[in-house]
């Protein structure tokens, strides 16, 4: 007699810079192959991964939570401990817990935050190469700031899709989109540490770009952030994020930032009320 399956929620943080994205494909490894084959040996089963975001080529996972089925009788939170020697070392398993039936890491969620920073200096460190977007030219924040305040809120974000259309509606609510100056951590700086460790580097030179929304358009957040950066350098006025999002022409935005930068931060659930795909 067969066991029952059950349903385990495992969220993972990854290092994107070695993988050519989340999803299994066929032109390089990914993050999904690697996660996949270790809970096929740790199981004896054949896995397939549900992932609440297929996060692309060189983009990183602070909070990335995925489902699979099992009838494996290892207990639901040993499931991360265990994986963790069959993983790389860019590959965490920070988590694991049984979770409904009706859980779909994908369709549940009500909820993702996505982090974009920003080496904002003109000559950068090789230590942050594939952790952030260097950028040496002068930023305006306040404008983009002000810009940012036209994307809250519920839009047809096609202006910032990439290959519109991806999905049954480029609607989307933003909740909430902050750009916040950080000082970088002193033991990576040049400075001598003894005399300057309360001293942040200068000028707070990460831009720290943070977006929360019921779900994201394909490249959105790379969208929003090469054309806030493009308002920061005066290539757009700010009221001019507002235009883009009414004609809905992607031509008429920023670039797309590259892929580096990227991390998705957390994904949220009502576990009260979950929403499977129909």
């Amino acid at each position: 007699m067969s066991l029952p399956t059950r349903n385990i929620r495992l969220t993972l943080a990854y290092d994107g810079s070695n993988y050519v994205g989340w999803q299994v494909q066929p032109n390089g490894v990914t993050v999904q192959e690697l996660v996949q084959k270790a809970l096929s040996d740790l199981t004896g089963e054949e896995i397939k991964l549900i992932a609440a975001g297929r996060t692309d080529s060189g983009v990183h996972a602070l909070g990335q939570v995925t489902n699979f089925q099992t009838a494996s009788t290892i207990p639901a939170e040993k499931f991360a401990w265990a994986l963790q020697s069959r993983l790389p070392e860019d590959i965490i398993a920070l988590s694991s817990d049984e979770v409904p039936e009706r859980f779909h890491a994908t369709y549940s969620a009500v909820r993702k935050c996505y982090r974009y920073l920003i080496h904002h200096r003109e000559t950068g460190l090789p230590f942050l190469r594939n952790y952030t977007w260097r950028f040496g030219n002068s930023l305006d924040l306040p404008s983009m700031r002000e810009a940012a305040r036209h994307i809250v809120g519920t839009h047809d974000f096609r202006c910032f899709e990439t290959q519109f259309p991806n999905k049954a509606t480029s609607v989307r609510t933003v909740e909430h989109l902050s750009i916040e100056c950080q000082s970088m951590w002193s033991t990576w700086s040049g400075f001598d540490f003894e005399s300057q460790q309360s001293k942040a580097m200068a000028d707070d030179e990460v831009l720290c770009l943070e977006i929360s929304a019921d779900g994201f358009l394909y490249n959105m957040v790379r969208a929003i952030t090469g054309t806030l950066v493009d308002v920061g350098r005066g290539r757009f006025e700010p009221d001019d994020v507002k235009r883009m999002i009414e004609e809905g022409n992607r031509s008429l935005a920023g670039p797309t930032a590259p892929a580096q930068g990227l991390y998705l931060v957390s994904v949220d659930y009502d576990m009260n009320n979950l929403r499977p795909k129909d």
